[in-house]
């Protein structure tokens, strides 16, 4: 019995040594003789799946297969990759303990794994903290992870370049809104594809009317209420990026709600869609005409080979339901990363010299060292340098993550997908994914085939619920006060109907009979249940943000303010504000004023020149008249004025005075526009020390304007509220108690203008205010809608033609003619006409002067030949005097000497 037990202790001792020399054994690189010669260098790899989804069992054979193929075509490689699987369950923590379990019994250079953002998240962590390269089949939560992570290593393609192509998808169709639909992870969005897709769709002006987020758990009622919110929100575009399965529980539910039908447009990104091949035929059923982005892989003779030695392994190894499960995307990268990883383990080895020193070192890592892999950052640096064409395309890193191939753009139809278009590296949206350079770019919807939309229609979708479903809009109508030509509500207190009139309500009935669909609505006025006004108009405004109203109709001024709560369309009123005053003509002198002083003078000069050149040439011609030259010289210039054209005997002289006339017809038709300009409305000195201005009672946008923009103190301002009130305070004048000017908004002046055109008139505009635009919910679908029907109105002239009806407006609004804003004109403005007339006046001048000129120069050439002859006759005679003369005194001077006096 004795021996028997010390038997078992010496068997115990046994087991436990073994135990010990394996655990030491597999605590170093292991070699081991193979050949004799030959020596195997083993690298412990770790695979860390979700063992029990379809998913899982895919990934782990495609990367045994990956080995195999590897070694049946690489004998003479020195190293062995040994795999050492361990299932998470699906679970974040299991993978996490795997990882570390991984690390110190198998003691793993590589970990190969991650299916979710959560086990990246966490493993990427890991990796860095012990320096063991992390290869991932999903993204973390940080973008790009390899400036946080270095060790981490992400296959799964980048979502840039599809985030490009979905929003070069919505910019084809013109969509201008859509709804977001994306997976939530216990409150936490850890996918940052949503973040970049939110921020490039704001750069490229798509708006995302709204952000659903489903969590994994959630049950499918929760999926249905939240469908059915969406549904009200009359934005028709989704794009979905959850997982498969959600995806697929979506589409299940939208369906049954009957969201996908006509008019609806559904993308899918490659999240959901890279696992269309686990699809049974009632998800096929449910999304029909849905458009999907899914990875694209390149076909090749050996990619068909592994697919069919895939499907074999299948269909007599795997589990039934995996036999009839196409191959996906991961599948490939799982198998191309194996090859890439054995390849890049045969590289190290080739750098590290295997010795008994290295054995020794490794016999004695302590915990702290052998949880730290040796050839961790070595390993990770051939990783990311491996550059080959793989099954899943080309297969090569950049700072850390795998390149992006393009995306496939599939439609689904009938019982499967067709491929409609490519989405390109860089988002660009093609027809073929080999393109030559040479080729016309296809505008618009060309890039694509033709697709099936939701509902078997090939009409684009419009983006927007062309139907309401049978809802009524409650659109809400202030109660005016003053101003029933805007808007006017009145009940019956027979019938207590409520009936609702005015310029705003006509435009907006106008705009909507434009709508190419159907709009149910019902006006509804803001009052309290005493039939008084329910608040101001920001309030009213505010309504429509708690969505109690689903619009506001009415004269609601389009501010920055308002606009981060609601949308205005566009306005239908004149922009800006008014200053009204009374009409005064009480300046003696104005007639002075349209022209300058130096126009005055100028004239006066101009006038004299042409007169005394008509004087000059009338000189010249025979007269029967004894009238004096200078009484001529003066009266000339006035008959031109009064048409005394008999007393013109020259023909230039006739020319002139037509010039002269033209010219002061000019200036004559520009005085009398210019003045009367003036004396339309002459300048106001609005000083708001010493003159009051009024504004209407409710307009607070008006008397923002009057002491922000213009600088008025607030005791000069003085509020009305009606016409009558405002008449009255203009008569009366600042220094009786009443006002100088009215500052209202444009439409507020028409209307005025109309019943007061006589006595007061527009003094000047301001373009300060937005003028009036309809009140609608932010992101509402009808805010471009009927935006596009009030410019065809303004454009056909029906809004003029409402405005006349309502304001019955018989005035004209000179905005900005004001004598104190005319300019009075100067001789700069009829440089032209001066130069004109003056050269015509000169050279008609020149021209009759030349037969004078003929005349006069034959006369002075005769006179000078007729100077010269006498020139010489005097030369000659004085030449013979001369002689003469000196002959005669010496002949005396000999005489005298030959007979002296005695």
């Amino acid at each position: 019995m004795e021996m028997k037990r010390k038997n078992q202790n010496l068997l115990l001792f046994v087991i436990i040594y073994l135990t010990i020399c394996l655990e030491n054994l597999s605590a170093k690189p292991v070699l081991t003789n193979k050949t004799g010669n030959e020596m195997a260098y083993e690298v412990h790899v770790g695979v860390i799946l979700d063992m029990g989804s379809l998913e899982g069992k895919i990934l782990q054979s495609c990367i045994s297969m990956a080995i195999s193929d590897f070694y049946s075509g690489h004998h003479y490689y020195k190293t062995r990759l040994v795999l050492h699987t361990r299932d998470s369950k699906g679970e974040t923590l299991n993978a996490l303990s795997a990882a570390l379990n991984l690390l110190e019994d198998a003691k793993v250079g590589a970990i190969l794994g991650a299916q979710t953002s959560w086990e990246a998240k966490f493993l990427a962590e890991f990796g860095d903290k012990y320096k063991i390269p992390v290869i991932s089949f999903s993204t973390p939560s940080s973008f790009p992870i390899s400036t946080r992570s270095p060790y981490f290593v992400q296959i799964a393609h980048d979502q840039t370049s599809q985030v490009k192509g979905v929003a070069a998808l919505i910019e084809i169709y013109k969509w201008r809104n859509v709804i977001l639909i994306h997976e939530e992870n216990d409150g936490l969005n850890l996918d940052d594809t949503i973040s970049y897709m939110a921020a490039f769709f704001e750069e490229k002006n798509i708006r995302i009317a709204f952000m659903s987020a489903i969590a994994a758990s959630s049950e499918d009622d929760q999926i249905i209420e939240q469908l059915h919110e969406l549904r009200t929100l009359q934005t028709t575009v989704f794009i979905v990026h959850l997982s498969y399965f959600l995806t697929s529980r979506l589409f299940i539910n939208a369906k049954r709600l009957g969201m996908m039908s006509e008019g609806y447009a559904w993308i899918v990104t490659s999240k959901g869609m890279n696992h269309w091949h686990l699809r049974d035929s009632s998800i096929v059923e449910s999304m029909q005409g849905v458009l999907g982005f899914r990875s694209y892989t390149p076909a090749s003779e050996e990619l068909h080979n592994f697919t069919s030695r895939l499907r074999t392994k299948f269909f007599t190894e795997g589990p039934l339901e995996i036999q009839d499960m196409q191959l996906n995307i991961l599948g490939l990268l799982a198998y191309d990363v194996a090859w890439s990883l054995k390849s890049a383990a045969e590289r190290v080895a080739v750098k590290v010299s295997f010795n008994s020193n290295l054995d020794a070192r490794s016999n004695s890592m302590d915990l702290d060292i052998y949880r730290t892999s040796m050839y961790g950052s070595m390993l990770l640096q051939e990783i990311l340098r491996s550059n080959f064409k793989g099954l899943s395309g080309e297969f090569r890193f950049i700072n850390g993550k795998l390149i992006s191939n393009a995306f496939e753009i599939v439609n689904v139809i009938s019982n499967g997908e067709k491929r409609v278009g490519f989405c390109t590296s860089t988002g660009k949206i093609t027809r073929e994914i080999y393109e030559s350079n040479h080729r016309r770019q296809l505008p618009f919807t060309n890039n694509l085939e033709s697709i099936i939309w939701p509902g078997g229609s090939s009409t684009i979708p419009q983006g927007r619920m062309l139907q309401t479903s049978g809802k009524i809009l409650k659109i809400g109508v202030p109660l005016q006060v003053g101003y029933p030509q805007l808007v006017e509500v009145k009940r019956d207190p027979r019938t207590n109907a409520t009936t609702f009139t005015g310029f705003c309500i006509d435009v907006f009935k106008a705009a909507l009979e434009g709508l190419d669909y159907q709009l149910p609505y019902q006006f509804i006025a803001f009052e309290d249940p005493n039939g008084k006004r329910a608040g101001t108009y920001n309030e009213l405004i505010y309504q429509v943000y708690l969505q109690k109203f689903d619009a506001v109709v009415g004269d609601t001024t389009i501010t920055a303010n308002r606009s981060l709560y609601v949308d205005f369309t566009t306005p239908y009123t004149d922009i800006g504000i008014g200053i009204l005053a009374p009409t005064e003509n009480k300046d003696m002198w104005i007639f002075f004023k349209p022209l300058a002083p130096k126009l005055w003078l100028t004239i006066v000069g101009f006038h004299i020149i042409t007169g005394f050149l008509i004087w000059l040439i009338e000189s010249q011609s025979p007269r029967p008249s004894a009238e004096s030259l200078p009484s001529q010289r003066n009266g000339f210039p006035f008959s031109i004025l009064v048409g005394r054209w008999e007393q013109l005997r020259n023909n230039w002289s006739t020319f002139l005075a037509v010039v002269s006339l033209f010219v002061m017809f000019i200036l004559s038709s520009s005085y009398t526009a210019t003045l009367a300009s003036m004396m339309t409305v002459q300048h106001i000195e609005l000083n708001s020390k010493r003159s009051y201005i009024g504004y209407h009672v409710s307009s607070n946008i008006t008397k923002g304007v009057l002491i922000n923009n213009l600088n008025f103190e607030d005791d000069s301002l003085k509020p009305f509220n009606s016409i009558k009130e405002f008449a009255n305070a203009l008569s009366k004048g600042s220094k009786n108690g009443g006002v100088s000017a009215i500052l209202d908004e444009l439409p507020y002046i028409k209307i005025f203008l109309a019943e007061h055109s006589a006595d007061y008139s527009l003094l000047k505009s301001l373009s300060t205010t937005n003028g009036f635009g309809f009140v609608l919910p932010k992101g509402s679908p009808l805010v471009p809608d009927i935006s596009k029907e009030i410019a065809r109105l303004r454009e056909s002239g029906w809004l003029n033609m409402l405005e006349n009806t309502w304001f019955k407006s018989k005035a004209s609004l000179t905005s900005g003619d004001s004598a104190g804003n005319v300019r009075p004109l100067t001789p700069t403005n009829f440089g032209g006409l001066f130069l004109i007339s003056g050269i015509l006046s000169v050279v008609a001048f020149l021209i009759f002067q030349i037969p004078l000129l003929n005349k006069y120069w034959l006369a002075v050439r005769n006179w000078m030949i007729n100077s010269v002859n006498v020139w010489r006759q005097v030369h000659q005679f004085g030449k013979e005097n001369f002689s003469i003369n000196i002959f005669r005194r010496i002949r005396t001077a000999n005489s005298a000497a030959t007979h002296p006096q005695v």
